[in-house]
């Protein structure tokens, strides 16, 4: 479905989640933010260490029920990623997967990646499936990221046109551009909590950036109000923002639907044209989701 014959609906849903329905007698009842509204999952975790936590027909009944459309899918080992995106060619067709290649087989590989000499050859031998879209999620912290097996990893994605989802810190992120200016690059948790003014400078540096925004700090303020910044940033690049869940551990998914509810209750603070664009559409864009 397209952006535009989204339109009506989010112009509806969104209204219902701001207003509340009203009674007979006229007086306004809060509605929670509507399932109505469809999202797309730019960080989603399926791990399975060894097992995952919620069994793949319980993720996939999640889905439908917060009406997820769509999903950015890592997971360590790579194994749950493969199992989502062969459940969405199978028994789950209505979720678009996008599946990423996570360069982790255990937890401790996060502080070793970008020195392991076995990264390369995980990458390449998942990337030989044929149907992956990106690298990561990925941990890297200041000048880190200047390690030669980073900068294999940013000119193989480059080289094969694929997005690489980077937990980074400014430097790093930084750092990643410098190894490779035409990197595409999915910014997991938009520097957590780097200053508004300085992700708009990025965005402005960076065409090929895009903010994903899940534990990022300060979007909203007391009664989950969006703050002005961060109101203004949504409006002025409203094609570059991304939500996400990051399923790192059991309570976030024991917490997916308050965690949706929340992005819902800030979208709906948004036009419906820009609502629709951070909720799904960048998604469909991005990766080409017809």
């Amino acid at each position: 479905m397209s952006i535009a014959r989204l339109l009506p609906l989010f112009a509806v849903t969104l209204l219902t989640a701001t207003t509340g329905s009203t009674t007979v007698a006229g007086a306004a009842e809060p509605q929670p933010a509507p399932h109505t509204v469809p999202l797309f999952d730019a960080h989603l975790h399926y791990n399975w260490e060894p097992v995952p936590h919620f069994a793949l027909d319980k993720v996939l009944a999640l889905f439908r029920e917060q009406n997820i459309v769509g999903i950015l899918a890592t997971s360590r080992p790579n194994d749950g990623t493969r199992a989502l995106y062969e459940a969405s060619q199978n028994q789950a067709k209505d979720l678009w997967v996008v599946p990423f290649i996570r360069p982790y087989r255990v937890r401790p590989d996060i502080q070793t990646w970008m020195s392991d000499p076995q990264t390369e050859a995980l990458i390449n031998s998942e990337f030989k499936r044929g149907y992956y879209q990106g690298i990561g999620e990925f941990h890297l912290t200041g000048r880190a990221a200047e390690a030669p097996q980073v900068k294999t990893t940013v000119d193989f994605a480059a080289r094969h046109d694929l997005y690489l989802h980077a937990h980074a810190d400014d430097e790093a992120l930084e750092i990643l551009y410098r190894h490779n200016p035409r990197a595409k690059v999915i910014w997991a948790h938009t520097g957590f909590s780097t200053a508004p003014e300085k992700i708009e400078a990025y965005l402005t540096r960076y065409p090929s950036l895009w903010c994903e925004l899940s534990y990022r700090y300060g979007i909203t303020e007391s009664g989950g109000k969006l703050t002005p910044e961060w109101k203004r940033l949504f409006e002025k690049y409203p094609d570059r923002f991304l939500i996400g869940s990051d399923t790192w551990i059991d309570e976030r998914w024991d917490n997916y639907g308050r965690i949706m509810a929340e992005y819902r209750g800030w979208l709906a603070q948004l036009s419906p044209e820009v609502a629709a664009m951070i909720a799904v559409g960048n998604g469909r864009r991005l990766f080409r989701r017809p």
